[in-house]
């Protein structure tokens, strides 16, 4: 089945501490149905000085279920994904517009 939402698409938390928060796809991962979203679901991480980094609390974002997020339109409101073929290509689109993303 297609990805409905790729890295580097726009993004609203539905449910969970961060909802209502918007952000930018950095990572998806498709096996495990989770996606790293840019400010959203971060953690602390403890980490160890090292030559290459400086050790200390580094905030970290971690994967969110892809149920709990929905596709910014041009509105700037969540929507669902559609896909249609337009020109020989399958496309999504934003059910909410109609326009191709």
């Amino acid at each position: 089945m297609a990805a409905k939402l790729k890295k580097g698409d726009k993004v609203v938390v539905l449910a969970g501490k961060d909802k209502g928060r918007q952000g930018e796809i950095q990572q998806v991962f498709p096996k495990e149905n989770k996606a790293v979203v840019e400010g959203v679901n971060v953690a602390i991480r403890h980490t160890k000085q090292s030559a290459q980094s400086q050790g200390g609390r580094i905030p970290k974002a971690m994967p969110i279920d892809l149920s709990n997020l929905a596709l910014l339109d041009s509105n700037g409101k969540a929507t669902r994904v559609g896909f249609r073929t337009e020109k020989g290509e399958k496309i999504r689109f934003a059910k909410t517009t109609g326009e191709a993303l």
